[in-house]
């Protein structure tokens, strides 16, 4: 990934763009009005009867000031209720018309701007962005031919195998109801007796527990459609599809202990992340990928690939990139621009259909209903940010806050008086036609018994983990299900995981105060790659170095490290005891971005250790000292100036992997971008 390509200093323009110009409003160095437009004189005081007397309800102005932040707020999403959102394109690598009909896909080269939305699931609106989650990304592509919202999760199974099983995972996944607690977590007894009695949600919570539940950015998120869809192309031909994000970036996470404590330090760790780098012009980008698998495929494999629960291994499905999304452009109000926005897997293109996936069936039938009660109105597709480019016609009028003026007195179809227009068109003019699916069975309540493999895959992902990987998921078990109170559901869940390993489960057995598990685990040795983080690709580019720094810096030496990392793209924030500058030994200044007060070693992915001399010299060397502990002890990368050798000694007890020294190497700057690009050292102690 070179610079050029990770950077890029201005957005282009887009049409999705310059249709939401049309509504957005500068406030600035303008006068005050009512909402109806009339001036304001004065807005600190209510009308009273005098200066002490009593307020008049004549007073109209104050009521349409209070009454509308009254009813500022609306209901928040049930779940996914904490987000935000970017702005961005996307440009597709090569013509797919192939296999889709898809316009938006039909040469490469073609762009489309689009909308998208991160967030978490479990918690409330006001949670934190670090919570050991599953993570979804909605994207709202504006085409030619509509809509089309791909909505993915950060791993590439679900908790359920049917739609009707959602509101029961999501009931004892959120906070309890008796007392609301806890908050932004599944770790409590409803949650993991939930997972012991519902075998096909262990799946997905072994995701969630291993590294891939707690991000270091969503610049950073893998995503899967989960779902299964169909591609459709001219000729009526369908193909099985899913769908993934790859981010350039490669694939990231926080240890558990940094994700817990960011969470307390600065709960919207992840917003400014994505913001900052898109300030900075260093745009994410995510490679859009599918997996396609022919119609007569469709009993090849040994899972089914209607199974949500399931994944498709990118070893016997390559996954085929044919395109890029590039965020390049952050919102400027996160109410109209986030909150209103509105997501469904229904909205699709002529090419894009639905296969028989129970839980995309059941989807297609929740999100307009949840969004219309959320948002208040079944107008909300008139939204600026949910509007489509291309316009649209048809026959529905009123309701709650109806934009449109829709000037034809006829609204029905099958008319005389209008000509029978708004007139449908035929699939070869561009109308939408569902693929012509072949449907057999008797109507019944019941699932395929070929959804009924609980644990081969989840033995595979364990396979497939790296032992850092799998300590990591270990210890997430163990502090999840070490808050359980209940010794019976505590058990339950080590009696099932001994179906994924056997030695998993009796590590977590041991922790948690129960008897290790009787049985074994599925005789499965198979293991991919691809499931491991271990394999994403590494940069150290948007990686953020934390510089402690004193008076009385090598200002040559500084300067040069600090210009080699920023001409690699590392975000560099100088730290010190006081906001203002540091003055080197020569001269040298150096504007401070933060101070041991305000940041805290867990904010930055690496650390360029300077020192130098302070007003309270006790108290900087005891911070300079503690940020190199945190940063040590969770194996991030670690610069030491010559001028800063004293805070770091070797002994018998560390080896100091992944700390570059500058004293006597002239190769310091490389060495150290290098590290930083490796991210962690494991290998540490």
């Amino acid at each position: 990934m070179d610079d050029k390509s990770s950077r890029n200093q201005k957005p282009p323009t887009d049409p999705k763009q310059e249709q939401l110009d049309q509504f957005r409003i500068q406030n600035t160095g303008k006068p005050m009005t009512t909402l109806q437009g009339k001036k304001r004189s004065q807005d600190t005081d209510q009308l009273k009867a005098g200066v002490r007397g009593p307020s008049l309800r004549q007073d109209y102005e104050f009521f349409e000031k209070m009454a509308h932040f009254a009813h500022e707020e609306i209901p928040e999403r049930v779940v996914h209720a904490r987000g935000y959102s970017a702005h961005g394109e996307f440009e597709s690598y090569k013509s797919m018309k192939h296999v889709t009909r898809a316009k938006f896909l039909s040469e490469a080269g073609k762009k489309t701007p689009l909308t998208i939305r991160f967030s978490t699931v479990q918690g409330p609106k006001g949670s934190y962005d670090t919570a050991r989650d599953l993570r979804c990304q909605g994207v709202k592509l504006y085409t030619e031919e509509g809509n089309l919202d791909l909505t993915t999760i950060a791993m590439p199974v679900l908790i359920n195998q049917d739609a009707m099983k959602f509101p029961d995972a999501m009931h004892a996944y959120q906070s309890k109801q008796d007392d609301d607690i806890p908050t932004a977590t599944g770790a409590h007894d409803h949650f993991w007796d939930y997972v012991a009695n519902n075998p096909e949600s262990l799946h997905m919570v072994t995701w969630i527990m291993s590294d891939r539940g707690i991000l270091r950015s969503y610049r950073m998120m893998e995503s899967w459609s989960i779902n299964t869809y169909l591609f459709v192309n001219e000729q009526g031909k369908a193909t099985f599809m899913r769908y993934v994000w790859k981010p350039v970036l490669g694939v990231h996470s926080l240890t558990q202990d940094e994700a817990i404590k960011i969470g307390g330090i600065d709960p919207d760790f992840h917003r400014k992340d994505l913001r900052e780098a898109i300030d900075k012009g260093f745009y994410p980008e995510y490679e859009l990928g599918v997996q396609l698998i022919p119609l007569e495929d469709e009993f090849k494999f040994d899972f089914d690939v209607l199974d949500p629960s399931k994944f498709w291994p990118e070893e016997l499905v390559p996954v085929q990139i044919i395109g890029k999304m590039t965020l390049n452009r952050n919102i400027q109000n996160y109410f109209t621009e986030s909150e209103q926005v509105a997501f469904n897997p229904g909205n699709v293109v002529p090419g894009i259909d639905f296969s028989n996936d129970p839980v995309l069936q059941g989807r297609l039938m929740a999100y307009r209903e949840t969004q219309q009660h959320r948002l208040g109105s079944a107008n909300y597709d008139e939204l600026p940010i949910n509007r489509s480019l291309c316009p649209f016609h048809n026959n529905t009028r009123r309701g709650f806050m109806r934009q449109r003026i829709d000037v034809d007195e006829v609204n029905y179809h099958q008319n005389s008086l209008a000509n029978n227009t708004p007139y449908t068109v035929p699939p070869e003019e561009g109308g939408y036609e569902s693929y012509p699916k072949k449907v057999e069975g008797h109507v019944i309540r019941a699932r395929s018994d070929s959804f009924k493999d609980y644990f081969s895959q989840i033995r595979i992902f364990w396979n497939s983990i790296t032992p850092i990987e799998k300590q990591h998921t270990i210890e997430a078990f163990i502090y999840q299900l070490g808050k359980v109170k209940s010794e019976s559901v505590r058990q339950q869940n080590v009696d099932l995981l001994a179906n994924v390993d056997k030695e998993l489960a009796t590590i977590v057995a041991d922790n948690i105060g129960v008897n290790p598990p009787s049985g074994s685990h599925v005789p499965v040795s198979i293991s991919y790659p691809s499931l491991s983080q271990f394999n994403t690709p590494r940069y150290a580019v948007t990686q953020k170095v934390g510089v402690l720094v004193g008076n009385g810096f090598n200002g040559r030496e500084v300067t040069s490290v600090l210009t080699a990392l920023q001409q690699q793209g590392i975000f560099v924030v100088v730290i010190s005891e006081k906001l203002g500058t540091v003055t080197g030994s020569d001269g040298t200044k150096l504007k401070v971005n933060d101070i041991f007060l305000t940041l805290s070693p867990y904010l930055v992915d690496s650390l360029y250790i300077v020192g130098g001399s302070a007003s309270n010299q006790e108290r900087f060397n005891s911070d300079v000292t503690n940020f190199i502990h945190e940063a040590y002890k969770q194996y991030k990368p670690i610069g030491v100036a010559t001028t800063g050798q004293s805070f770091i000694q070797t002994s018998n007890n560390n080896n100091l992997a992944g700390v570059v020294f500058a004293a006597n190497n002239p190769n310091f700057e490389r060495d150290f971008v290098t590290a930083i690009g490796q991210m962690r050292f494991w290998n540490r102690r």
